[in-house]
């Protein structure tokens, strides 16, 4: 499996996306104002990302991916990346613990 993955989900109620799971998951819901920047970090442990509303781009090892409504991203642990938000964003984050 690839370290990064990236999708796009219609989030409409007609086409649910399929469901994430994983033991030790936690769920959270992030937002984030136009102008905001995330350095370039990594996690220990396993992340997936859903851009709900908003926008921006995230920099990482495939190179730049724009953060569009229904955008799905998988970060492998220790995957690196990096955001600029230039609208109001609000994402799901669901991490796995190793």
């Amino acid at each position: 499996m690839a370290d990064v993955e990236w999708h796009h989900w219609s989030l409409t109620p007609a086409a649910p996306p399929p469901p994430l799971a994983g033991a030790g998951a936690s769920l959270r819901q992030v937002q984030l104002a136009a102008g905001t920047v995330a350095a370039r970090h990594a996690h220990e442990h396993e992340q997936f990302l859903l851009v709900v509303a908003g926008g921006g781009t995230l920099q990482c090892q495939a190179g730049e991916v724009p953060l569009l409504p229904g955008t799905v991203i998988r970060l492998a642990a220790g995957a690196w990346h990096s955001a600029m938000f230039t609208e109001a964003t609000v994402l799901l984050e669901v991490n796995l613990k190793p």
